[in-house]
């Protein structure tokens, strides 16, 4: 591995101009795999420019319920960091890796997702994002769990081990305010409005692993409407596709959509990938949020006295 291109300050940055990348990688169920995995892509994603960089959904873990207790870490918290960016008493390798490669590198990183156990041993599925000092800067439990029984589909219900998460997430950086969600919760606009009108997101973040009956039929169609109804930029980081073992394992095999994307506010897919592990870039240019939002107003058409989206952050 070469060395790492490490960035210039953020006082630096263009405030209109943001290169993301989205890291489609391979998951396995070596966690130490894993995390070497993930520590490649973000070096290689700063070693091409990006500044700020997503992992996929459940990156340190298989995808299956029965796994989550098993690979859990304790996490972090936003409140009460010290100097060296840490949240108090946590045992979390996962937090650690992305608090260090966002510090070497000076990105910032949102961690995709990985399962979180709490004080009362309860196993969220959880997001972390920290900039490029290593301080965490928010932290996102995924609200809206993943239940769903298509008939000749898929059959899958999180909260066979998860509990849902209660808040809306989202942080401040030099582009603007950036909303975050995980995989099914893009599936609820009333969500995405709340971060885009009384959060002023110009960027909304869902890292999510579609399967194969949904991330065909809906996966690139969210994206673009949530993009659309609230006229801001919508990236999506999927685990790459891996084959089934040939041996049954100690857990079901869970088999991602891939396709992770970058949309813009009118509507546009602007980078995409296939199925198979690798990093997706984009530039985003942050006035076209602007430009949309004053074009087509649709902030200030809202009839507000017949409705109105009331949230509670």
């Amino acid at each position: 591995m070469s060395a790492s291109r490490q960035n210039d300050d953020d006082d630096d940055d263009d405030p209109s101009v943001l290169r993301v990348a989205l890291c489609q990688l391979p998951v396995t169920n070596d966690k130490a795999q894993n995390h070497q995995t993930a520590r490649e892509y973000l070096n290689r994603a700063a070693n091409q420019g990006a500044r700020l960089v997503v992992l996929p959904e459940i990156w340190n873990s298989p995808y299956a319920t029965a796994a989550f207790p098993e690979y859990a870490e304790q996490l972090p918290d936003v409140l009460a960091q010290d100097g060296d960016g840490h949240t108090g008493v946590y045992e979390s390798p996962s937090a650690d890796l992305l608090r260090e490669s966002a510090k070497e590198h000076k990105l910032w990183i949102v961690g995709g997702s990985i399962p979180e156990r709490d004080d009362d041993d309860k196993i969220y599925n959880t997001s972390l994002v920290f900039d490029p000092q290593g301080n965490l800067v928010a932290k996102h439990r995924k609200m809206h769990l993943f239940d769903i029984d298509v008939p000749g589909g898929i059959t899958f219900f999180e909260s066979d081990t998860l509990s849902p998460g209660n808040t809306v997430s989202h942080f401040a950086t030099p582009w603007g305010n950036i909303g975050l969600g995980i995989c099914y919760d893009i599936r609820f606009p009333e969500y995405a409005m709340l971060l885009a009108k009384e959060h002023d997101c110009g960027i909304l973040i869902y890292p999510g692993a579609f399967n194969l009956t949904t991330g065909p039929a809906h996966w690139e169609l969210l994206q673009r409407g949530r993009a659309v109804d609230n006229q801001c930029f919508v990236l999506t980081a999927s685990p790459a596709r891996t084959e089934p073992p040939s041996k049954a394992g100690l857990y079901p095999h869970y088999t991602a959509w891939g396709h992770s994307t970058a949309v813009s506010p009118w509507g546009e897919v602007i980078a995409t990938t296939n199925e198979k592990a690798g990093i997706v870039f984009a530039d985003l240019d942050l006035s076209k949020v602007t430009e949309m939002r004053t074009s087509i107003p649709i902030g200030k058409q809202k009839r507000t006295d017949l409705y109105q989206l009331v949230g509670k952050s």
